[in-house]
Order: structure tokens, then C-alpha cells, then sequence
């Protein structure tokens, strides 16, 4: 029979309330200006996110897919281009390119981390590409390698010292989707976003910073690029109605930024809290002796994982186990059930099912827990009892 105890995947509910009557304010305060879209709240949030993350600059969008729709646009990838990225992702990351015109090139993942295997991009720039009329080729599909768009998937950084290397000795432009690792950062002490030529930010209500909608931002230290994504996010107008190019409608609302800024003030006490969170289920597993049916989240030496998901492996019974928890009122979820070269819209690309063997692995065997800051002591308890008990 079920427990009484419900322990759902997150829970917002507990987050707002603290902040309740200052949120209230901040809107009220919005709605009093008659300012929604793209003031002094947007303005600020911009230069605060940016100093959070390590970068001089910041643009506020209108979604993290739109961050990197526009990061790629503003480094020119179009129809003939070829970016390199991870299959293992939320869609946005290989739809963004495709979407351009130009095309994905996914390489396989490091199994512990789940993010870009730098030697598998090595691999493929060595083998599959060419150096041809001043840029790089690839040799099966004729098409220009331009850029590299790794993912700091979970909370955690990708190896950007080692992809940072290979983009420097190849040419590559660096996108750094960051989606889910606003603060993270690696063994140097670099924050997510603030390695390549672009860091991109979601602020969809489910991530560790959430806004209350959608919303996103680009990060650099690139005046010239900042400034261009700024023009591209109002339809590529400077001044208004003067259009030099085409750009998009990727603009941000006060209203949002107005609740992020709020928010952003406690977002380290949360990370704190979910870091606190990963440790106890570590150690109850670890007593549980359960090192055989599941494998804990991995974390770099040195690095700060945010911990956007604790993600377990379950090499065997992950969806019977996954059922055994909705039913005793535990929430999980499969991030991702399916890797990118698996999905039907990529089948044009060409990848067999098993040309990305740690990717599919992968989609096979994680199982997100809840994880959120506000969760109890005895909530995490009974989660890693409920495992302990299925696999017993």
C-alpha cells in the first residue's frame, strides 16, 4: 500500500511562499511603471547575472531555447554550417542548429558525467574532418564545422579546458549551453557560461533559478557580440524601425526579470540546500549497500555541482523501479528517454542506433530523484527507503 508520505519530483509551492510579499511588491511595483518589456528590472537583472556568472555582459531573452537561437545567430551559423554538440540533452540544444539551416553533429558523452566526451569530438574532428579552403570540412557531408556546443548537463560543467583546447586548435567558435548550471563551476573556478564565447541560461520555473514563465539570458565578455545579440533579440533593429539585419522577437519582460532578481538574491542558499540533499542520498545508499543496482551522481574534484537533478544510473529495472516509486507517491523522471540521434526529426542525419552507444546507455538507465532545496530530511530518508526496499 502505498505511504502517506508524498515526496513529489519539485515542489514551488515551498519556494514561493517565504518570498511571497516581496515578489507581490516587485510586480506591484512593474505594474504601477506600466514598463513590461525590456527596462531598468531587465537592465539590472542583466548586469547582475552577468557578474553571478563571471561575465561582462548579459542579454536578456525570452527562453533558453532563444538564448542559443541567438548566440548562434549572432556567430553567423547557417545553412552549409555544422556545429558540434551532445545527443544527450533537452531538444532545444539540436533543434537551435537545425533550425538554422545548418546541422548537428552529435558525438558520443563521458559515461559518468553525461557530458560531450572530449575525446569523441577529438575523434571526429581528427577522422571524419579536413582542413579545406581556409576552414574545416567534413569530409562525408561537405558541410563547414563552425562551432562547438557543449552542455553542462544536471548542474555540472562539461571538460571545458580539454573542449576549449580542441576548439582553439580547430577554429571553433564555443556556445555553452548552460542551461541547467547557472553557478557551476569547474576545478579552475570558471562559472558556467563564462569559458566559451557565449554562455546560455534558462530560466524556465524548473531550474534552479526560475522565473515565473519563460525566460532566458546570454552571458559573454565580448562587447562586439553582446552587442549584436542585443540587436538581434528586437528583430536586428539599431535604432528602432532601422533594420540592418533580420533578428527575431527574443525579448525579455520586466515582469520576469523583476522575480528573478528577487530570487537570484537566494539562490546559493538553494544550491547549498540541494548539495546538502546529494550528500545525504550518497551516504544512504552507500549504508543501504546498493552500489550494485544503482551508480550515484558523479562530481568533478574540485568542481561546484549545482545539482539542477540528482540523477541515478539503474543499469537493470529502472521503469520497474520508476513504477514502484509512483506508486508508493515518490516523483521521478527520465531526463532524456531518448537520445537526439534517436529521435525521428534527426533521422535524416543518418545515425544508426548504436553509432552513440554511451548516449543510449544513458537514456536507458537515468532516473532523476527529487532534489529540490526545500526538501525535508525525512522526504530524502524515505525516497532512498523506498529503493533500498524495491531492490531488497
Amino acid at each position: 500500500m502505498p505511504s502517506s508520505l508524498h515526496v513529489p519530483l519539485l515542489d514551488l509551492t515551498a519556494q514561493y511562499a517565504p518570498l511571497r510579499d516581496e515578489i507581490q511588491a516587485a510586480i506591484a511595483r512593474v505594474c504601477d511603471s506600466q514598463h513590461f518589456v525590456l527596462g531598468q528590472e531587465v537592465r539590472s537583472l542583466e548586469h547582475e547575472i552577468a557578474a553571478y556568472s563571471g561575465t561582462e555582459y548579459g542579454v536578456g531573452v525570452s527562453s533558453g531555447t532563444d538564448a542559443l537561437l541567438v548566440a548562434l545567430m549572432a556567430l553567423d551559423i547557417g545553412p552549409g554550417d555544422e556545429v558540434i554538440t551532445s545527443p544527450f540533452t533537452f531538444f532545444a540544444t539540436g533543434g537551435v542548429i537545425a533550425r538554422l539551416g545548418a546541422r548537428p553533429v552529435f558525438c558520443d558523452i563521458e559515461p559518468n558525467t553525461f557530458n560531450l566526451s572530449a575525446a569523441a569530438v577529438e575523434a571526429f574532428l581528427a577522422e571524419e574532418c579536413e582542413q579545406q579552403g581556409g576552414g574545416l570540412t567534413n569530409k562525408r557531408t561537405g558541410g563547414r564545422i563552425r562551432a562547438l556546443l557543449p552542455v553542462h548537463l544536471y548542474g555540472q560543467m562539461a571538460d571545458m579546458n580539454a573542449l576549449g583546447r580542441l576548439a582553439s586548435r580547430y577554429g571553433l567558435a564555443v556556445v555553452e549551453d548552460a542551461a541547467q548550471a547557472i553557478g557551476a563551476e569547474d576545478s579552475a573556478n570558471r562559472r558556467a557560461g563564462s569559458v566559451g564565447a557565449v554562455g546560455c541560461l534558462s530560466f524556465f520555473p524548473t531550474k534552479n533559478l526560475g522565473a515565473f514563465g519563460d525566460a532566458g539570458m546570454c552571458v559573454t565578455s565580448d562587447s562586439a557580440l553582446a552587442e549584436r545579440m542585443t540587436m538581434l533579440r528586437v528583430h536586428g533593429a539599431e535604432p528602432k524601425y532601422f533594420h540592418s539585419e533580420i533578428g527575431g522577437n527574443f525579448r525579455l519582460d520586466e515582469l520576469q526579470a523583476a522575480v528573478l532578481r528577487i530570487k537570484l538574491r537566494a539562490l546559493d542558499d538553494w544550491t547549498a540546500a540541494r548539495q546538502a540533499n546529494a550528500e545525504r542520498y550518497n551516504a544512504l545508499f552507500a549504508e543501504a549497500g546498493l552500489g550494485e543496482h544503482i551508480e550515484t551522481p558523479f562530481q568533478e574534484v574540485g568542481g561546484r555541482h549545482i545539482y539542477n537533478q540528482y540523477v541515478l544510473r539503474v543499469p537493470k529495472r529502472r521503469d520497474e523501479l520508476r513504477a514502484f516509486l509512483a506508486e508508493q507517491q515518490v516523483g521521478t523522471e527520465v531526463y532524456y528517454p531518448l537520445s537526439l540521434h534517436q529521435q525521428a526529426c534527426f533521422s535524416y542525419l543518418g545515425y544508426r542506433d548504436s553509432a552513440l552507444p554511451e548516449s543510449s546507455r544513458a537514456a536507458a538507465e537515468v532516473l532523476a530523484l527529487p532534489i529540490f532545496p526545500e526538501l525535508s530530511v525525512a522526504q530524502v530518508e524515505y525516497v532512498a527507503a523506498q529503493i533500498k526496499a524495491f531492490f531488497r
